[in-house]
């Protein structure tokens, strides 16, 4: 299954709808083609997409939005997804709407139409549908997403008891259909940086982050699961707790092999990478190198996707289009742009453009900065 698009109604936290798109929006060129994915026809799915904006302008919560529509699809229970603030002010009354559209492997493209509401306390599914279309015959993205000719193939029934009212009806057409996204949740490290140690570490990529490391593993058949950790020249290290790393390795190396170790663990299934402010830890050079990855189909030859924030305007310009990006912004509510929406041709640099504030409201204000400067001068220091 590959999602083509997610588009949010109503979120209280959000001044309007959200829109947000997998497949390249601008004209692919003949070069591009081989950093994209081509899910069918002339199709191309974005393999790497950016989310910016300053601090406090709802990067986080977007991304959480997006691990919930995910997981929804997934047939997870709704109430047991842990990003339920994205709910918060969601008043009895109000309904979220949730329209998904998706490609599954018989050629066919899906649209699943899902009302949420608050009732007691906890999240309902109160209605939904999901209407199906063949491939075949679609010319053009607008008819790609139309579906007001295509009647349900199947209704939600509140009135059926064997399914529970926060689960949707993805658990029946998944069944179908034998998918199940895999979903890479990194939003979770964020503030902490614990090195998982599940699966053998390559050499190769202990070495990209830290060379002076001889051998890193976990030996289950010993007792306790002793981590065998050796520097070269010096004598080995025997710990029990994955904590006791964070003594030896640096911050980079552990976030650096848990981000690696999942990227490959999703080029072998196609899946998706949630991961919020990218370059914690992290050199430039580094998040490059990981942005790459996904965009070569020699390593990426599934299609899996990256999606994560930044603060680091220098690195949209390792995207070879604008419809990769999306700007963010916080007044009176968030709200969400492309970048191609804004910006139309890619030859201009992408980091001059957003660190000018030609694109507005992607860099602090001049009465903001104006007012701060003001209070240092008249109190020191001493804010």
């Amino acid at each position: 299954m590959k999602v083509l698009k997610i588009v949010a109604s109503a979120l209280p936290l959000f001044s309007s709808d959200l829109e947000f798109d997998f497949l390249a929006l601008q004209r692919v060129s003949s070069d591009a083609k081989e950093s994209l994915h081509c899910l069918f026809s002339n199709y191309y799915q974005n393999n790497v997409l950016s989310i910016i904006g300053i601090n406090a302008s709802g990067k986080t919560t977007l991304l959480k939005v997006l691990m919930f529509a995910l997981r929804l699809l997934n047939n997870e229970p709704i109430n047991s997804i842990d990003c339920l603030e994205i709910f918060d002010g969601l008043s009895g009354s109000d309904s979220v709407v949730f329209t998904m559209y998706f490609q599954a492997p018989e050629n066919a493209v899906y649209q699943l139409h899902t009302v949420i509401r608050r009732q007691e306390g906890r999240l309902s599914i109160v209605e939904e549908s999901l209407r199906r279309k063949p491939i075949a015959g679609i010319k053009t993205k607008k008819a790609l997403f139309d579906f007001s000719t295509r009647h349900p193939e199947l209704v939600r029934d509140t009135q059926e008891k064997f399914l529970l009212d926060d689960v949707s009806i993805m658990v029946a057409v998944n069944k179908q259909l034998a998918e199940k996204m895999v979903i890479i949740d990194m939003l979770r490290y964020t503030n902490s940086n614990l090195l998982s140690l599940g699966s053998d570490i390559p050499s190769a990529l202990i070495a990209f982050f830290d060379p002076s490391i001889e051998y890193l593993y976990t030996d289950a058949k010993q007792k306790d699961s002793a981590i065998h950790l050796k520097f070269k020249g010096k004598e080995e290290i025997l710990l029990t707790q994955p904590a006791e790393l964070n003594r030896y390795l640096s911050s980079g190396t552990i976030k650096g092999i848990n981000t690696f170790m999942q990227a490959s663990k999703s080029f072998k299934t196609g899946g998706y990478v949630l991961i919020d402010e990218m370059e914690n830890h992290f050199n430039k050079e580094i998040v490059s190198t990981l942005i790459r990855f996904y965009m070569d189909q020699r390593i990426n030859p599934k299609g899996a996707v990256l999606i994560f924030s930044t603060h680091y305007a220098e690195l949209l310009d390792e995207f070879n289009s604008n419809d990769s990006i999306y700007i963010v912004r916080n007044k009176s509510g968030i709200t969400v742009e492309n970048l191609s929406k804004i910006l139309r041709r890619n030859d201009i640099k992408k980091s001059d453009a957003y660190q000018s504030g030609f694109l507005e409201g992607t860099v602090p204000s001049y009465e903001s900065y104006m007012q701060l400067r003001r209070i240092l001068l008249k109190n020191g220091t001493e804010i």
